[in-house]
């Protein structure tokens, strides 16, 4: 049965290249001014496997925020330098205008914490020529430091700092194509609110390789049909399809408020939104249900404006809240100079890209305004799903519950009779002991119209392990269906339920409203008056 999945998703085949081989293409950049930053690069290197040799310290400023001159004399420079005195890149003999090095063993600079984020406005700067080349809105020379040093491989030639630098790789298809030899430094950075979250991001990138990316997708789109605004969501819709045809249990939410905080988020594995400037939503309520090697993106202007607080924007927040890989603008890209989001997602799970090439290859442009949050090198789509499959029966790994889901939803997805899918769980032993299959069963058998087989399913489902997050749904869901059935007995006797066993619902005077609703048709006008109450904010044991 399981090897119908490796027929059914197109995963490219890794390079074959061991850790240590592709440890000799990366360089470590940190920040000789903080002792943390030489830190998060040691901790990296020792659990990428990457030689000493690579790692590079330079003065920089401690701030987040570097000057045009700085950035120039303190980084790139001296890391154009490292690279051709090291063997990292060989140029040709002769430069010129477009020269691009012909040989390149680094492909990847990590950026650890400390190394700043964003180069500040020059207005002294200036470019009179290359300015008539550009549209009004884009003459500036503000960048984010990641995308302006992708550009490293121009920087011996040199290229005008105004505008975007066209990225001639956008949507490229072919991994071996992302090398500075293409005039493109695959920049990543281990970044966050602080350095113990920026330790974590190779190490969830890491867990996450050996034991695979499982978990629910979750798409907030804005339903919009302005067309200055459509692409956003056309880019968010697309990354939700992908995800489903893959096989993740995937929501997509189309109303133009965002996700709010009382919906149940629960095991999410990738997130794509838009658009509000500060995290909100099931984002600002602690825990956030991450899973290892989570990818997590907002669709925001500014979502990047600081990588060091855990409540402004979004990247920070994300990272704070256990998020592995994100990207993010730190001053305004306009929409177009945005990720395109489906493109991002279809490379990194689907054909097998690294987070850095996935990242580089979903931007229009370069010099301009995208950082990117997390180890470059993480790969999550690196094992094909049949052999992911093997590897976790062989170590008895309880996330075989999640391949079995995704196995299930990929044959769904391309059109397979339910039933046959519905049989496939009740037979399968893992489902007896998995909150995740028996939920999955559930719904199906809703689907189907079988009610009854449904409701006790869901009921089951609460019994075999479940997260908080998924007790809110799987509660909240079975309500839905019993009101849908005008089950009220059951119902009220749910909600109270509900209200015991998830105490930390920030929605709670929502579910008092139901209990006061359902009450009123049950003649309980003892519990009517006690739950309208509570509805209002108030005691009802007081007058």
């Amino acid at each position: 049965m399981i090897r119908r999945l490796i027929a059914a998703v197109s995963v490219m085949a890794a390079f074959g290249l061991s850790a240590a081989t592709v440890g000799e293409t990366v360089v470590v950049v940190y920040n000789l001014s903080l002792p943390e930053s030489r830190a998060v690069a040691e901790h990296y290197v020792k659990a990428r496997q990457i030689p000493a040799s690579s790692l590079l310290g330079l003065e920089l400023p401690k701030d987040e925020i570097i000057s045009r001159a700085e950035y120039r004399e303190r980084l790139e420079k001296p890391l154009l330098n490292w690279m051709m005195a090291n063997g990292g890149w060989e140029y040709p003999a002769e430069t010129g205008q477009g020269k691009l090095p012909k040989k390149a063993r680094i492909r990847y600079a990590v950026l650890c914490y400390g190394v700043p984020l964003k180069i500040a406005a020059d207005p002294s700067l200036k470019e009179e020529e290359a300015s008539k080349q550009v549209q009004p809105e884009l003459r500036r020379n503000e960048a984010a430091v990641d995308s302006e040093l992708a550009c490293l491989p121009l920087a011996w030639a040199g290229y005008p700092a105004v505008g975007v630098i066209t990225n001639h790789l956008y949507g490229n298809t072919n991994q071996l194509s992302f090398s500075p030899t293409n005039g493109l430094l695959l920049v990543g950075r281990l970044d966050g609110p602080s350095p113990e979250i920026a330790k974590g991001l190779v190490d969830r990138a890491l867990e996450a390789e050996a034991n695979g990316l499982w978990g629910r997708a979750y798409f907030d789109m804005r339903g919009t049909t302005n067309r200055g605004y459509i692409l956003g969501d056309i880019w968010i819709g697309g990354a939700a399809f992908i995800c489903g045809q893959l096989g993740f249990e995937t929501t997509t939410d189309t109303n133009e408020a965002t996700f709010p905080i009382s919906f149940p988020m629960s095991d999410i594995a990738v997130y794509a939104g838009w658009y509000s400037e500060n995290v909100c939503g099931p984002f600002a309520r602690s825990p956030v249900d991450f899973r290892p090697g989570a990818i997590a993106y907002h669709l925001h202007s500014f979502s990047a404006a600081t990588l060091r607080s855990t409540n402004r924007h979004w990247a920070g927040p994300l990272l704070a809240a256990g998020v592995t890989a994100t990207l993010g603008c730190v001053n305004e890209p306009y929409l177009e100079g945005t990720p395109d989001v489906a493109r991002f997602i279809g490379l990194l799970l689907d054909r097998g890209f690294t987070f850095g090439e996935a990242a580089w290859a979903a931007q229009k442009g370069l010099s301009w305004q995208t950082t990117v949050i997390g180890d470059p090198l993480y790969r999550p789509a690196a094992m094909p799903p049949e052999q992911r499959h093997r590897d976790l029966e062989l170590k008895q790994n309880q996330l075989i519950e999640w391949s079995h889901l995704k196995l299930v939803n990929i044959n769904l997805a391309r059109g397979r009779p339910a039933a046959e899918w519905i049989s496939y769980l009740e037979g399968l032993p893992e489902t007896r002991r998995s909150a995740v299959l028996t939920e999955k069963l559930a719904d199906l058998y809703w689907a189907a119209k079988k009610y009854s087989d449904a409701l006790y399913t869901t009921e089951e489902a609460l019994k075999r392990g479940c997260t908080p997050r998924q007790r809110e749904r799987l509660m909240l869901i079975w309500d839905e269906r019993l009101e849908a059935l005008g089950r009220d007995q059951k119902r009220f006797d749910l909600l109270e339920r509900f209200v015991t066993e998830c105490p930390a619902y920030p929605a709670m005077q929502n579910i008092y409203r139901r209990l006061a609703d359902v009450a009123t048709r049950l003649g309980r006008q003892d519990a009517v008056e006690k739950y309208t109450s509570l509805a209002e904010g108030k005691n009802p044991a007081k007058p």
